[in-house]
């Protein structure tokens, strides 16, 4: 009784568990927008899972691709809050990877010299002069992009891409069905939750775990092989990579089957040589017999 009577006199907490996750049809849109740090704003945060706010600190030498034993990327390891009592890491899908370095190639291009101190967002900056429509070089002066500008950013983004509409204030809206940064935390923890350890999760969001963290201290591999199991649910453009994958186990599967079917048609032969060859050695023992005479050619039986 006593406590209910608290819980009234408290001013009602806001509520987040109605807002939805993005569709994968949402992101696809998002990212046609035509400024080009929108696909990496956009990638980077959904396989990541960090806050708005992280993209402050976020610089080139904080993201360091990890690749296989052919060479090829499978992810990438992100240094979120570097310098701050909150550090932690992360990962990010090859896909985020590679939309991040198309950026940081784009902006080397135009002038600008990129190094590890660069910051991974920067302001945009005239690329070509009108009169002579050659580049010029304003990118060699670059600007960070904070995390205030990219909210402002993507929500141009949604509205002028027609997949999130302004709000009617009049009919009592509020909240959008899901919210832009926040949904693409929510879209990271839903889909890695299908595949991955529900605390190596809450680890790579930068939450804090409680008391299991002061028993539960997986390596970094550890983290990351379980990483790996959600690339495919964290990837928007991932059906050429799955379609690779399944041609490559199809092809695996075939050169199997004729494997097998190679050997069952050897064994065959085998048999039929082993056959005709003591179909063979019949006959000879039959001419012989009757060369000796020890069997009459024309005895009937």
């Amino acid at each position: 009784m006593f406590w209910d009577i608290i819980s009234h006199s408290l001013p009602k907490v806001k509520q987040h568990a109605n807002d939805r996750v993005p569709t994968a049809e949402e992101i696809k849109k998002l990212i046609e927008y035509p400024d080009r740090r929108i696909k990496p704003i956009v990638l980077l945060s959904l396989s990541t899972g960090i806050r708005v706010g992280a993209w402050d600190y976020m610089k080139w030498k904080h993201i360091t691709p990890i690749k296989d034993e052919s060479g090829s990327i499978m992810a990438a390891k992100l240094v979120v809050y570097p310098n701050e009592p909150e550090k932690y890491f992360t990962f990010m899908t090859p896909e985020a990877y590679n939309a991040v370095k198309e950026w940081m190639d784009f902006r080397a291009s135009f002038g600008e010299e990129i190094t590890g101190e660069s910051w991974i967002l920067r302001n945009t900056w005239q690329k070509v002069k009108p009169r002579y429509s050659h580049r010029i070089g304003l990118a060699q002066y670059p600007k960070q992009f904070k995390s205030t500008g990219i909210k402002t950013l993507l929500g141009r983004a949604l509205q002028i891409q027609g997949i999130r509409p302004k709000l009617n204030l009049r009919n009592g809206e509020k909240n959008h069905d899901w919210k832009t940064l926040h949904g693409f935390r929510k879209f990271f923890k839903t889909q890695t939750e299908r595949v991955m350890k529900s605390l190596n999760v809450e680890m790579l969001m930068g939450h804090d775990i409680g008391l299991a963290d002061s028993y539960y201290k997986p390596s970094e591999q550890e983290l990351l092989e379980d990483y790996i199991k959600a690339v495919d649910l964290l990837s928007i453009h991932s059906d050429k990579s799955k379609l690779e994958k399944q041609i490559k186990e199809l092809k695996e599967k075939t050169k199997d089957n004729d494997y097998i079917i190679k050997a069952q048609l050897q064994e065959k032969d085998d048999q039929i040589q082993t056959l005709m060859k003591k179909q063979e050695q019949f006959e000879q023992l039959i001419q012989s017999l009757i060369d000796s005479e020890q069997l009459n050619p024309s005895i009937k039986k």
